[in-house]
């Protein structure tokens, strides 16, 4: 072998070398996965499933991605932090809170819609409370979380009962807040949604005013930033398979489902089972017929000067799982 041809052979080796070293520094570039930001609440039951038992993270790996968890007391703050790129998905949110979110111009997209829970929320008052109608709410204090189904339900009844949300004095509180200032007397009433409305049920000598029938129909609402919903319908896919597969599991399985949720949510199975059998978890695309009464609930706060500016409520970008 000549001299040139041992150079050539050494040059061709490395040539090959360096290229080997690339392609395995590209693949580990690419190995890294995506983190998926999803947000959500308490009350997020199947999203709660599906990470106490680590099913979204599975079905995830196959597309390089890897979620990242993130709790919020309500669904407002959720929705801003999604509105500030904070967030890529929200776990479901009562049907008030896109209505804000859209009045403070965020760029989301539905992915999912649950069907009506409308007596998954009440307005509830002490056992021994002298006020028996929504009517006798007039000049009283009430407690809710603003923005969320509770406070929807609350202008809805009032309407029925012929007044308005000026005839209240309003409290703005968390759930906990909120159980807190009811069991001390510090409010009249209190409009909360479930499991915390079981657990005051179960656990506090409490009476129902009224829940949503036929007020409010309480659907609740999965999201997630246009951006993100754009790169990674793939992603949405996924979320949206686990979600209708997880919530048809909940309902035929309502006993295992409180045991699991039980530790996640600090919880008695019992109470838990209770809150489950108000919701519906049918999840479904969201359809422009679907959001008619996100318009009344956009309406309605915009009358009572709680929203900012008014909406076109049915103009928002929908994501079609079968696309």
């Amino acid at each position: 072998m000549t001299h040139s041809s041992i150079i050539s052979r050494r040059a061709a080796i490395a040539t090959l070398g360096a290229m080997g070293a690339s392609t395995v520094f590209a693949q580990g570039v690419a190995a890294r996965p995506v983190i998926v930001r999803l947000g959500y609440q308490k009350s997020s039951t199947l999203i709660s499933v599906l990470k106490a038992e680590g099913a979204l993270e599975k079905q995830l790996e196959p597309l390089n991605a890897a979620l990242s968890w993130h709790e919020f007391t309500s669904g407002l703050p959720l929705l801003e932090a999604l509105n500030l790129d904070n967030l890529d998905i929200s776990a479901d949110v009562a049907d008030t809170v896109p209505v804000f979110a859209q009045a403070a111009g965020a760029d989301l997209t539905f992915i999912a819609q649950e069907a009506p829970s409308p007596a998954a929320q009440a307005i509830v008052v002490r056992e021994d409370s002298p006020l028996k109608i929504v009517a006798d709410l007039k000049g009283k204090k009430v407690g809710f979380a603003k923005a969320a189904g509770a406070h929807y339900l609350l202008i809805a009844a009032l309407d029925k009962a012929g007044l308005s949300f000026k005839d209240i004095e309003p409290a703005y509180l968390t759930p906990a807040d909120g159980r807190a200032a009811f069991e001390k007397g510090a409010i009249d009433a209190w409009v909360v949604w479930d499991p915390f409305l079981a657990a005051a049920q179960r656990q506090s000598k409490v009476r129902v005013l009224a829940d949503g029938t036929g007020i409010a129909s309480y659907q609740r609402y999965y999201l997630a930033r246009t951006r993100f919903a754009k790169a990674r319908p793939d992603v949405l896919r996924v979320v949206y398979a686990e979600l209708e597969k997880t919530g048809r599991w909940v309902k035929q399985n309502p006993k295992e489902a409180a045991a699991l949720l039980s530790p996640v949510w600090g919880l008695d199975a019992a109470t838990i089972e209770q809150a489950n059998a108000r919701r519906s978890y049918a999840v479904r695309p969201v359809a422009p017929e679907g959001l008619v009464e996100q318009q009344r609930i956009a309406d309605a706060f915009l009358a009572e000067k709680l929203l900012p500016r008014k909406i076109d409520a049915l103009n928002v970008a929908l994501f079609k799982p079968g696309a």
